[in-house]
């Protein structure tokens, strides 16, 4: 899915990114810089007079490097936009550029068939590497300052850059190395192919149906391989012995001329069409943790509802057949289970309170349950007029009350007695879809505008509407998407994650800005840690 288009005003070759921002190559010379979640432009840094044709941020992210169809290199400050260095030796385009993991050298590519080793504090060319065709790329290690690879012809290179010694690995035209520089990918014609750096070994290859791969690389968790073809992005996951697309890109109008990752899960692509895209990828940023029934003796019916207490360190859910469930959700291993007395019900809610009660809330009853010895102590009976006309319960997290969202009525009830003690009629034209309670505090949800929250705690007294937005639905910018399983910025509208495959539709889902918990009719739970890419 292409989420974004900055289209600008010249045809570009030259793509790269560090963090959250991207430096593009323009054909006027100029290089813009772009955040990368805005889409913004940040700064033009120009004195290149001619084709800028490749960039190349420092591993600290403090400078970029690029090569020009001008025969020169140069070094950026990313914080003044000035030149620091201009680098004066190729005698034809320089179309390749690239920073050693020491941020000591700089590699350049020409089609003068030399791969020239600059000294960026001396800002001299301390040795030239011959080649006898037309060099394509150059790729520092990651991981180790001396170890190079080149493209020249239709061969790899690997050069020790002391000794300076090298032998053709096999055929590519292009090459990406891991993040983590253990292991590179190279392309050439459909064939793609990925090689451990240290033995040179194999590690896996495939072939895409296109003839014309251009560009490869890796996404920063070394999961997930990006291919570009002509006008197509292919994408394939490498983490099993059978490695195999997951997702095709296509919305190009001319060859595509640089590709990257931005994040495990997205891609930036440049075009001659003048534009960058942005694509978003439809997978998983972390192994998730599946809490599976069928590993157990007791099947399950269909979630019904799930709960996050990421303080306890722990999710719940609730099933059809009545079986209420803890999980552990750093490992999604089962920590306890319960059967109620309650059988297919339309809606529910489940809350662990001091480590000894689940109370379920279903249908037309508030069953409180020990969770030690499996027994119910109490049941109370909830009179509501219309049961189809409830679109979400909720239960505090002291376990005092519990809130019920019912066309635009929102009523607290006692856990106790099941009598109403705090009731608000609300002025809304739009639907709701959901709750988010905060002790005494609860939000109410409406897919077109902003959450509106009342605090019930005030002794009597009618609720108080709360001002600001709740910090409980989304972390920093970031926002559960209502009813459409993912994961937005709020302020650019940017997909950030979303569930795909077999978690693709959940039954009933809930995110506390960190750990996502989702039940499915099957009956499995899936929990998600988004520290990683959020936090």
């Amino acid at each position: 899915m292409c989420f974004r288009i900055v289209t600008l005003g010249n045809p570009i070759w030259a793509l790269t990114c560090w963090k959250d921002t991207i430096a593009v190559g323009l054909q006027s010379g100029d290089i813009i810089t772009i955040d990368g979640i805005t889409g913004s432009q940040i700064a033009v840094f120009s004195g290149h007079p001619h084709w800028v044709r490749s960039l190349a941020f420092s591993p600290d992210g403090r400078s970029l490097v690029s090569g020009s169809y001008d025969k020169t290199v140069k070094l950026w400050d990313i914080q003044t936009g000035g030149v620091v260095k201009t680098f004066h030796g190729h005698t034809n385009w320089v179309v390749s550029v690239s920073v050693s993991a020491d941020c000591s050298i700089i590699a350049s590519g020409s089609w003068d068939k030399t791969i020239n080793l600059w000294n960026i504090q001396t800002g001299e060319c301390h040795h030239v590497i011959e080649q006898q065709d037309w060099v394509y790329h150059v790729r520092f290690s990651p991981s180790d300052p001396q170890y190079l690879i080149s493209v020249s012809g239709d061969k790899v290179w690997h050069w020790d850059i002391n000794d300076h010694k090298s032998n053709p690995a096999h055929n590519g035209h292009h090459i990406a190395f891991s993040l983590d520089g253990t292991q590179f990918v190279s392309c050439q014609g459909g064939d793609i192919v990925v090689q451990s750096t240290d033995s040179g070994a194999i590690v896996t290859k495939f072939h895409v149906t296109h003839n014309r791969t251009s560009r490869c690389c890796f996404s920063p968790d070394g999961r997930l391989i990006a291919v570009a073809a002509d006008r197509t992005v292919y994408v394939l996951d490498i983490t099993s012995s059978n490695p195999h697309l997951i997702k095709t890109f296509t919305g190009d109008t001319w060859t595509i001329t640089s590709l990257t990752f931005s994040s495990p899960s997205s891609l930036i692509s440049s075009s001659d069409d003048k534009s960058v895209k942005f694509w978003q990828i439809d997978t998983l940023p972390t192994d998730p943790v599946v809490a599976d029934p069928e590993s157990t003796s007791l099947a399950l019916g269909p979630v019904k509802s799930v709960t996050l207490q990421a303080k306890d360190g722990i999710a719940i859910s609730s099933n059809s057949d009545g079986m209420v469930r803890t999980w552990d959700i750093s490992t999604g291993l089962c920590k306890g289970s319960i059967q109620t007395p309650a059988k297919d019900p339309k809606w529910s809610n489940v809350q662990l309170v001091n480590n000894r009660l689940i109370i379920v809330w279903y249908a037309d009853k508030i069953y409180t349950l020990d969770v030690e010895k499996g027994e119910l102590l109490q049941t109370v009976d909830v009179t509501l007029d219309n049961t189809d006309g409830v679109d979400d319960v909720r239960i505090s997290g002291d376990g005092s009350k519990v809130f019920c969202l019912r066309w635009r009525i929102i009523q607290a009830w006692s856990i106790l007695t099941g009598e109403v003690v705090g009731e608000l009629c609300l002025q809304l034209s739009q639907p709701r879809r959901f709750l988010t309670v905060d002790g005494s505090r609860v939000w109410v949800h409406s897919p077109l505008s902003e959450p509106l929250g009342w605090d019930f705690g005030i002794p009597d007294s009618l609720p108080v509407q709360l001002s600001g937005t709740p910090l409980l639905h989304h972390n920093g910018t970031k926002q559960w998407d209502i009813g459409r399983s993912r994961i937005k910025d709020r302020i650019t509208g940017k997909v950030v994650f979303q569930l795909a495959g077999k978690f693709a539709n959940p039954v009933v889902s809930q995110w506390d800005g960190r750990h996502l918990v989702a039940g499915y009719q099957s009956g499995e739970v899936l929990i998600l840690d988004f520290n990683p890419m959020f936090l």
